[in-house]
């Protein structure tokens, strides 16, 4: 079914179709694959006469230029047209748009798929009719379907970040602790707070010293051809870093964006400023749950300190795109089976944010119908509505803090508590899809006030924030006062 979905969704519209001249993400993946085949890969990141920077100059790390030419390298041998250097900017032709569909779809098969359903076996306590749900929801996250078969993208980034989740919950630390920048975090607190628990003067710095071998060894491989002088390396980084741009672009759904509608902070604030406001908030932001991960270890805090961290990012962080979510979305994927409720909220809102960019290149139908399927299959898997109470949204122990500590909320008898936590969960989530469906049925069939062309787009942005910043703050609750991570410690001794 959830394969079904995604070649239905690839046959139609991409990104930037048939709009010239800068076109879309589409041509900014075929013309990455002419620029890592034809020119030495000294030049892949550089400005040249063969590679114009600001026609969608290569911005992502070494991996994806190594994928890119991966791909070219077979274009070449069914059509050197597609990537002739020059020649090819634009090439759009039915052919080619099977091939590009078919490398996204031969990366989800051979390394997102795989790690989604590997994953999903290897659940405890989860009976198979459980695993087999889980698995089928997170393959029809649609925000995922429709950004990489849809507006087009590749999975690879995300699908190395599950097997990196899967190795650490069969304690293979070696191969774990390889992962992308946006969730390094959670990974290094993690296996720093496992090696101290081990003790730093045996075991854990026997473990810590085979970490920090592996992940220096892995890095220098990686980027061994642009580490040949200073120069190389620091272009590359500016690429993968690019401060010049400012804080945020277009309508994406985190802070500084939303709070860019009543204070200007690009005019107000200079950009070295903006760079480090933001840095020293995503920091903060940051800094309990790796201290709660690096002090009480164990696999279910990591899993939710993945979600919090890159949400915090996502949040807080300079220069975020609108599809930067699905590095939050796919985390949450994994608490899915254990907060579904929740989860599934999360997940459409994420979805709901990229609304903009989806509209923009034709989706519309695609978006309501993989929306409507995945709430159904999440309805019909984890009866959700029937999940809504404090021990399944996971708030016991802060309810207990609460009625411990705040004079009001012990007068409350408990069954009253419970069913005002129940009742006021479900009316909200009702009311946020409510609100979520006509927004976009409003964005897509009434045209906007001409004052205000940026209408939509904004209350898009606006309203995603604000789920966003209650998800932040429900899941470090849930993190900080949960007690089921100093039960697991002994588990990870």
């Amino acid at each position: 079914m959830e394969k079904w979905i995604r070649w239905t969704v690839s046959l139609s519209s991409y990104s930037g179709a048939g709009k010239p001249p800068m076109y879309g993400d589409y041509e900014a993946q075929r013309h990455w694959q002419e620029v890592t085949y034809n020119l030495p890969i000294r030049q892949w990141y550089f400005n040249t006469s063969d590679n114009n920077l600001l026609y969608w100059g290569l911005d992502y790390p070494p991996l994806t230029a190594y994928h890119s030419f991966l791909c070219a390298y077979i274009a070449k041998l069914i059509n050197p047209d597609w990537i002739a250097l020059h020649t090819s900017r634009g090439y759009e032709s039915q052919l080619h748009k099977l091939f590009m569909r078919t490398t996204v779809f031969v990366a989800d098969l051979l390394i997102y798929i795989p790690a989604v359903i590997l994953y999903s076996c290897s659940l405890k306590e989860t009976s198979t009719k459980k695993q087999v749900s889980s698995a089928l929801c997170i393959l029809l996250y649609p925000g995922l379907i429709l950004i990489d078969h849809g507006h087009f993208q590749y999975p690879l980034s995300l699908g190395f970040a599950l097997w990196g989740v899967l190795w650490l919950s069969y304690d293979w630390d070696l191969l774990g602790s390889q992962m992308e920048l946006y969730h390094s975090l959670p990974f290094f607190c993690y296996l720093l707070g496992k090696c101290f628990k081990k003790g730093l003067k045996g075991k854990g710095l026997v473990l810590l010293t085979k970490i920090a071998g592996t992940v220096v060894v892995s890095f220098a491989v990686c980027w061994l051809p642009f580490c040949t002088d200073v120069e190389q390396m620091m272009q590359v980084l500016r690429r993968l870093f690019p401060i010049d741009r400012g804080l945020f672009e277009d309508k994406v759904a985190n802070i500084w964006c939303s709070l860019s509608v009543l204070i200007k902070i690009k005019n107000v604030v200079s950009p070295q400023t903006q760079l480090k406001l933001s840095f020293a908030v995503t920091f903060l932001s940051l800094l309990p749950t790796c201290i709660k991960l690096t002090v009480q270890p164990s696999l279910r805090g990591f899993k939710l300190a993945l979600v919090s961290c890159a949400l915090s990012f996502f949040l807080f962080s300079f220069q975020v795109h609108e599809k930067s979510i699905l590095l939050v979305s796919v985390p949450v994927c994994l608490i899915l089976n254990e907060i579904p409720f929740m989860a599934t909220w999360f997940l459409l809102v994420s979805t709901f944010s990229m609304l903009p960019l989806l509209l923009k290149d034709g989706l519309m139908l695609a978006y309501t119908v993989t929306m409507l399927a995945f709430l159904l299959a999440c309805v019909a898997s984890f009866s959700i509505f029937e999940k809504t109470s404090v021990e399944d949204l996971q708030l016991k122990p802060f309810s207990l803090f609460l009625k411990r500590y705040v004079s009001w909320f012990k007068s409350f008898p408990r069954i009253f508590r419970s069913l005002l936590i129940h009742h006021s969960v479900s009316y909200s989530f009702c009311f946020s899809v409510t609100l979520m469906g006509v927004l976009s049925l409003t964005s897509a069939t009434v045209r906007p006030p001409q004052r205000l062309p940026d209408l939509f787009p904004v209350l898009v942005s606006s309203i995603s924030c604000l789920h966003f910043l209650f998800f932040l703050a429900y899941f470090n609750i849930i993190i900080l006062w949960d007690s089921k991570n100093s039960r697991s410690q002994k588990k990870v001794s």
